[in-house]
């Protein structure tokens, strides 16, 4: 239960990402937000998904293009 629920808010900020990466044309926050939304359908356990979810919430913050 908590891997779809962790899962599914992983996913709503990825598209969120997506929606700011093309309204202000930054490559990084868009593709970041393609993972992030593709990414919870491969992990199964939930510490995965949080360990490889923190990292590219906080990408397109450090990149910048």
């Amino acid at each position: 239960m908590s891997n779809l629920f962790i899962g599914m808010i992983i996913s709503t900020i990825g598209v969120g990402y997506v929606m700011y990466g093309r309204r202000q044309t930054k490559f990084a926050p868009a593709i970041a937000g393609v993972v992030l939304c593709i990414y919870p359908y491969f992990i199964d356990d939930w510490v995965w998904l949080i360990v490889i979810g923190v990292p590219l919430l906080v990408v397109p913050f450090l990149i910048d293009f």
